[in-house]
């Protein structure tokens, strides 16, 4: 790796060339190391990129006569990222000597991504208040997810278990992969499924072209297992909607997300997989009587409200749960009124919507 500040001068085949794209290659020439376009971009943006002394645009189209200057002051490739201690509060439902139990709130990323700086997306994550709160946790997930045995998704609320030390981390991640660890999940899905309980095996793979979505109907998926129960049916001037129980046996990307949407009923609020981004009432009658013309959901209606397993030291089973977050009580009681307050639905014929 050379030393930093290092200068260079944009040679004659520079000419036409991004200030990015030159530099990205040769970064990648004198450091023996692949440095990517994005990584000398954020480079650019933070000033630490100079043109003849001053600052410069990624798109800065090079000359090449021999008179540009370019200097990089920080070396393009950043240090290994640890999560840091930061002052969160948290709802801790229990601890002891070898874990915790706490409730994440729907918003709050579980730890930060591979690829975050210590000033953007490296704050305000579970991890970060888990370390200012305890201090120590278990080193088994690396710098970046300590204690972290699993997770939930960002938009998703609700109990995740934590491990203070390496023997117990280990332990309850031979539970997780042992299908040992039970959870039971409450989601408002849109529409009403054709059968009140069922079971979903659908395959999971990543989506070939959006590589942020999850998909059923990919190839060489991995097995994935979700129980539901239908608790409640709901019509109203929103649309038909049902309140579900799911239980996993499989803890897949998305997992409920995903194998709900391949029915046709995606979860209230996940737009990634269907779900408009608001409730829109179809109904002016509402709208007279004081009801809102829209609702809407900052986050995916999916709660983990019960974990179960074992304790990894006593062996003691142990059960915990949580109620669903104010944000969706809130919702469902505005689904609940405005049917109420509305014409009764008519009657069945029999056999359930989809």
């Amino acid at each position: 790796m050379p030393d930093f500040p290092l200068t260079l001068t944009a040679s004659p085949e520079a000419a036409g060339q991004r200030l990015d794209q030159y530099l990205a290659a040769q970064l990648s020439d004198v450091s023996r190391a692949e440095v990517s376009r994005a990584r000398v971009q954020q480079l650019i943006a933070k000033g630490e990129v100079l043109v003849n002394g001053a600052a410069a645009k990624a798109s800065l189209r090079l000359r090449g006569n021999g008179d540009e200057q370019i200097t990089v002051t920080a070396p393009p490739h950043a240090p290994p990222l640890r999560a840091i201690a930061e002052e969160i509060a948290l709802d801790i439902v229990y601890e002891d000597d070898d874990l915790a139990i706490v409730n994440k709130p729907a918003g709050m990323m579980v730890h930060a991504g591979a690829g975050a700086t210590d000033d953007a997306r490296n704050r305000g994550t579970l991890v970060n208040a888990l370390l200012h709160h305890f201090g120590a946790l278990s080193a088994v997930g690396g710098d970046l997810r300590p204690g972290i045995v699993h997770r939930l998704d960002r938009a998703t609320s609700g109990l995740m278990v934590v491990a203070k030390n390496d023997e117990s981390h280990r332990r309850l991640a031979k539970q997780f992969s042992g299908r040992e660890v039970h959870k039971t999940y409450i989601a408002l899905v849109h529409g009403w499924p054709k059968q009140d309980r069922g079971t979903i095996q659908s395959a999971i793979s990543r989506h070939s072209q959006r590589r942020t979505r999850m998909t059923t109907r990919g190839f060489g998926g991995r097995e994935a297992v979700t129980h539901y129960l239908v608790e409640r049916k709901i019509d109203s001037p929103y649309g038909k909607f049902a309140l579900v129980e799911l239980k996993i046996e499989t803890g897949r990307t998305h997992q409920i997300r995903v194998h709900m949407s391949s029915l046709g009923h995606p979860v209230v609020g996940d737009a990634l997989y269907g779900a408009p981004g608001e409730l829109r009432s179809q109904s002016n009658k509402r709208r007279s009587a004081g009801m809102p013309a829209t609702l809407r959901l900052d986050r995916n209606f999916l709660h983990s409200a019960v974990l179960e397993f074992a304790h990894p030291r006593t062996k003691e089973p142990l059960k915990f749960s949580r109620p669903l977050p104010q944000e969706l009580e809130n919702l469902l009681n505005s689904l609940e009124n405005a049917r109420q307050e509305g014409p009764r639905p008519e009657p069945a014929s029999g056999k359930a919507s989809a």
